[in-house]
């Protein structure tokens, strides 16, 4: 099972770096076989690079930089990413795991559920569990604790391996203005 995400982006940047540049060759060396007008003379460049040492500024200075980017995308690649997948507890010796986004949208399912609520959110850092919502009326200390208790049996029910507590915060929603009195 994988639990953690792969690099796609370094990956993505050095295959379009170095297609850009094998195109570039391609074109170039098609335009010198037809004798037709070159986007980038090869015959230039290659003097250039003929013409060039070891001891060169810029060699130096492309050198580095190559380092650098080879560097950081290495860095990138090994650098570990946020979670996948969470393990849940094992049974009779198996393991299974939950996406993170199928547990984050069912533990927002179950808060949502709760009669009174008009929008629920879940963010989940390692340590706990946060719903946000808006309360339909304004006197929610009870609807707190009905949020907590849901969300709290939806993950008993899910068994992460780690189950954080959870908390509540909810703010009554903002009643429309009318606009206008009625008149008497």
């Amino acid at each position: 099972m994988n639990r953690r995400p792969r690099r796609v982006t370094p990956a993505v940047v050095v295959a379009v770096v170095l297609l850009a540049a094998a195109v570039a060759v391609a074109v170039s060396l098609i335009q010198n076989l037809t004798h037709s007008r070159e986007l980038v003379s090869y015959n230039s460049i290659a003097t250039r690079l003929h013409d060039t040492t070891w001891h060169s500024h810029w060699v130096l200075g492309v050198g580095i930089g190559a380092a650098v980017v080879g560097a950081v995308l290495l860095l990138v690649a090994l650098w570990p990413g946020r979670r996948v997948v969470v393990a849940l507890k094992p049974e009779e010796g198996t393991s299974a795991g939950i996406a993170r986004r199928s547990l984050d949208g069912a533990l927002a399912d179950a808060a949502a559920s709760v009669a009174g609520l008009e929008s629920a959110r879940v963010r989940r850092t390692r340590k706990h569990i946060r719903v946000y919502g808006r309360a339909a009326h304004p006197d929610h200390t009870d609807l707190e604790q009905t949020v907590d208790a849901a969300v709290s049996d939806r993950l008993d029910r899910i068994s992460p391996l780690v189950a954080p507590p959870v908390s509540t915060r909810l703010r009554t929603s903002k009643q429309p203005d009318s606009g206008h009195q009625e008149a008497s």
